[in-house]
């Protein structure tokens, strides 16, 4: 039995404290992934083995599902970052009216993603505040003289790459400012005396920017982009919502459409949890080499 002194230590460890946050993971996490890593390796009949993994391969969107993800994640955090670091060093500067903008920036974040198709779904439809925009402004005019435009613009009638690109921009405008908060958050904690340094010894703005501010407030950086990256990957909400299940196809969005459209086919439910496992390992497959090309980049650094 334990001595009263031992439970006062374990009591007071730090440890303890680990003990909700690892509970939450265990209910929460854990166990919905082991019950489905358990029924994509098992068929209707209870044999084990890769059957459902053989139906996912052989869905006719699952490929364009796949390069979809990947094209979307990697463009809108290429995109996004360029954004957000441009945006952050501006508000950076406390210019008159800096603390306006950043407000103005930041009310995307405030939307849900419910509300945000809403408002993207009324502007893209042809008679929609897009269209009527460019027409108003007499953009729509020029784009026509130079041959881009030919009356109003379907934008939902869009498909393939174009659709996907409209949705980067959509997504972009949506949670860019995430990103740009917390490379904000690193700028401002960065101590402007490393780059007057720099200036000092002959440097000019840009490579004091460059080789002195990015290596330091690389950790924010590098924060922000993973976290865009893995979001980006799970993409499908704002998809669906505009242009409904299976015109733009994305891996998530196929876990959701197995699962709430189709839900009574005979191999729907494993179907979906054999997408879920493949999407899993896909996220940390990607994450985990993000990290690493950008461990290898900072010890090349050094």
């Amino acid at each position: 039995m334990l001595e009263k002194g031992h439970v006062k230590e374990i009591i007071k460890s730090p440890y303890l404290l680990l003990v909700p946050a690892l509970l939450f993971y265990l209910i929460f996490w854990f166990v919905p992934v082991a019950t489905s890593l358990y029924e994509s390796f098992t068929t209707i009949s209870g044999k084990v083995g890769l059957n459902n993994f053989i139906l996912v391969l052989q869905d006719s969107l699952f490929l364009d599902a796949f390069v979809n993800t990947l094209i979307f994640a990697l463009l809108s955090l290429l995109l996004q970052f360029a954004l957000a670091l441009g945006i952050a060093v501006l508000v950076n500067q406390n210019f008159k009216g800096s603390k306006l903008f950043l407000f103005v920036i930041l009310i995307p974040m405030a939307l849900p993603p419910s509300a945000i198709g809403i408002l993207w779904n009324t502007g893209l439809v042809e008679s929609g505040w897009i269209n009527s925009f460019l027409a108003t402004s007499g953009i729509q005019n020029v784009l026509e003289a130079l041959g881009i435009l030919k009356g109003p613009t379907l934008w939902k009638a869009v498909s393939g790459l174009e659709a996907v690109m409209t949705l980067i921009i959509i997504d972009t405008w949506t949670v860019m400012p995430s990103v740009m908060i917390i490379i904000l958050a690193g700028l401002q904690n960065f101590n402007e005396e490393y780059k007057e340094a720099a200036q000092i010894f002959g440097a000019t703005k840009w490579q004091a920017f460059r080789d002195v501010v990015i290596p330091i407030i690389k950790p924010s950086i590098v924060t922000a982009l993973l976290l865009r990256l893995i979001s980006g990957l799970q993409v499908w909400l704002i998809g669906v919502m505009l242009f409904g299940f299976n015109n733009v196809p994305f891996l998530v969005e196929r876990i959701v459409y197995y699962t709430d459209k189709v839900r009574t086919a005979t191999n729907s439910y494993k179907m979906a949890n054999a997408y879920s496992i493949f999407t899993l390992g896909h996220v940390f497959t990607v994450a985990f080499l993000f990290l690493r090309v950008t461990k290898d980049k900072k010890e090349g650094a050094k």
